[in-house]
């Protein structure tokens, strides 16, 4: 890893550390149970969800490559690292190439994690990244067809309670297929080499 991505991360996860400390407490005290989502073979597909700007629909995106991870905003690492690893392919990407390209962060937490508060997260990451999330049972049934699992899980924590997921990126080639899964902490590198192939033969 260069020293100008080393900076990009260490200042990265230090935005977001910043965040999560100046982030006000859930004020809810029944929180939305979430489904126990079980991984499948995935299929990919069109969905529709919400952001800070309004309704987000995949099909929209045709054209571009997409970039989607799972996650919710009081992760303490996990989706971080992930975030922060997509947000430097982003970053090495030239500006025609990062035009084709759409990052988006969708939360699986929507009882805590609203529209507004995924904006700014997603942003602290990458001006480009949209934040996302939807209902319950929209969640459970996009997740299910990505093969994305998570669940909830009681416990001490800043947010009241913990939420186990899975950790890939999926990256959608410009005709809406779903076309590769990255694992957890795939380098930025890997990323941007990936989308680049997809971009070319576009």
């Amino acid at each position: 890893m260069s020293k100008l991505n080393t900076a990009i991360t260490v200042l990265t996860l230090g935005i977001l550390m910043g965040w999560i400390v100046s982030t006000s407490m859930p004020t809810s005290d029944k929180p939305v149970t979430l489904p126990n989502a079980i991984a499948a073979a995935p299929t990919g597909g069109d969905f529709s969800l919400t952001s800070a700007d309004g309704a987000f629909r995949l099909k929209d995106y045709r054209g571009k490559v997409v970039l989607i991870y799972f996650g919710y905003t009081f992760c303490s690492d996990i989706c971080p690292t992930n975030l922060a690893l997509m947000a430097q392919a982003l970053n090495g990407m030239t500006e025609n190439e990062l035009a084709q390209v759409q990052a988006l962060f969708v939360s699986v937490d929507p009882e805590r994690d609203k529209v507004a508060t995924l904006k700014k997260y997603a942003q602290h990451f990458h001006e480009t990244m949209l934040g996302v999330t939807g209902s319950p049972t929209e969640l459970a049934e996009i997740a299910t067809r990505y093969g994305a699992a998570y669940r909830k899980i009681e416990g001490e924590s800043e947010g009241g309670y913990l939420v186990d997921h899975s950790s890939n990126t999926y990256v959608i080639a410009p005709d809406g297929s779903l076309h590769t899964i990255l694992p957890h902490a795939t380098p930025a590198q890997e990323i941007l080499k990936v989308t680049r192939k997809l971009l070319t033969e576009s």
